[in-house]
C-alpha cells in the first residue's frame, strides 16, 4: 500500500505539473479523496524534481546540440545567452516571493493557502484569467524577437504559482499570451522558465525538511520520481501537441468544475 500510495502520487505530479490544473491542488484534493493523508509541501516540492527531468530529457536533443555547438566555450555562451538570461529574469520575482511566505507566513500557507476553500476560490479566477487569454487576438511574440520586459511581466505572474490551485503553468500560458506571444512558443517558453522555479523548490523544501526525509522511505520515493517522470513526460508532450491546436478552452472548462465541485463539498 506504501508503494501504490507513492505511485498515485507521481501520476498526479506528472499528469497535473504542465497541464494547467495546478498540481499541488490536485496531489491534496485528490489524495483526500482516496482516503490518504494530503502530502504537504514538503514531499510535493521533493517529487517535483522528477518532472524537472522529465523537462531536460524531452528537449535532450536540443540541450546536446547546444553542448556540442558550444563545445570549447560553453560556460561563457550560457553567460551570455539572451534565453538564459531571461529565464533568470522571469525567475527573480517568485524566488523573491516565495522566499518571503516561507520565511515569514509558513503557518498560513499551510493552514489557509492549502484549504480545499482556497483552492476552490482560485481554481475558478485561475478559469476566468485563462478565458480571457485564450480569447485574446493571436500575436507574433516568440522567442526569437521577446523583450526582456515581457520575460519579466510572466515572471511576475508566475510567482503566483506559489498559490495552491493556480497552476504554474496555467499562469505563465496565460500570461504569455494576454502580452500577444505565438501559442507554441508561449508554452515552450514556460517549461523553460519552470526548470530553476521547481528545482529551487524542491532543493528548499528538501533542506528545510531533511529531518522528515527518512519517515518517507527510500524506495517509495524513487519508485515516486519515477513515476513522476515518466507521467511527467506523457504530460509535456500532450500539451504542447494539443495546446498549438485547441489552446485552453477545455482546461478552462475542468477548472471551473473542479473549483465548483470543491465549493460544493465544502
Amino acid at each position: 500500500m506504501e508503494y501504490l500510495k507513492f505511485i498515485l502520487y507521481g501520476l498526479i505530479q506528472g499528469l497535473t505539473e504542465f497541464i494547467p490544473v495546478s498540481s499541488t491542488a490536485h496531489l491534496k484534493v485528490i489524495s483526500l479523496f482516496f482516503g490518504m493523508e494530503d502530502p504537504g509541501p514538503s514531499l510535493s516540492a521533493i517529487i517535483q524534481i522528477g518532472s524537472v527531468f522529465a523537462l531536460i530529457w524531452y528537449f535532450k536533443k536540443d540541450i546536446f546540440k547546444l553542448r556540442r555547438k558550444y563545445s570549447q566555450n560553453f560556460f561563457d555562451y550560457l553567460l551570455n545567452s539572451i534565453l538564459f538570461r531571461s529565464i533568470v529574469i522571469g525567475s527573480i520575482p517568485i524566488i523573491l516571493f516565495g522566499g518571503t511566505i516561507k520565511i515569514f507566513l509558513p503557518d498560513f500557507f499551510d493552514k489557509f493557502l492549502r484549504s480545499n476553500l482556497s483552492i476552490a476560490l482560485i481554481s475558478l479566477l485561475m478559469a476566468v484569467f485563462m478565458f480571457i487569454a485564450d480569447t485574446t487576438k493571436g500575436g507574433s511574440i516568440n522567442l526569437k524577437n521577446y523583450k526582456y520586459s515581457d520575460i519579466f511581466f510572466i515572471g511576475l505572474f508566475q510567482a503566483f504559482a506559489i498559490l495552491p490551485g493556480v497552476s504554474r503553468s496555467g499562469i505563465t500560458i496565460s500570461s504569455a499570451l494576454i502580452l500577444g506571444w505565438e501559442r507554441d512558443d508561449a508554452a515552450k517558453f514556460s517549461f523553460l522558465l519552470g526548470i530553476p522555479a521547481i528545482s529551487l523548490a524542491a532543493i528548499v523544501e528538501f533542506i528545510s525538511s531533511f529531518s522528515e526525509f527518512n519517515s518517507f522511505g527510500f524506495l517509495p520515493l524513487i519508485v515516486c520520481l519515477s513515476t513522476t517522470f515518466i507521467s511527467s513526460l506523457f504530460a509535456i508532450d500532450f500539451l504542447l501537441k494539443y495546446f498549438t491546436s485547441n489552446g485552453l478552452k477545455l482546461f478552462v472548462i475542468y477548472r471551473m468544475v473542479f473549483g465548483i465541485v470543491l465549493l460544493l463539498n465544502l
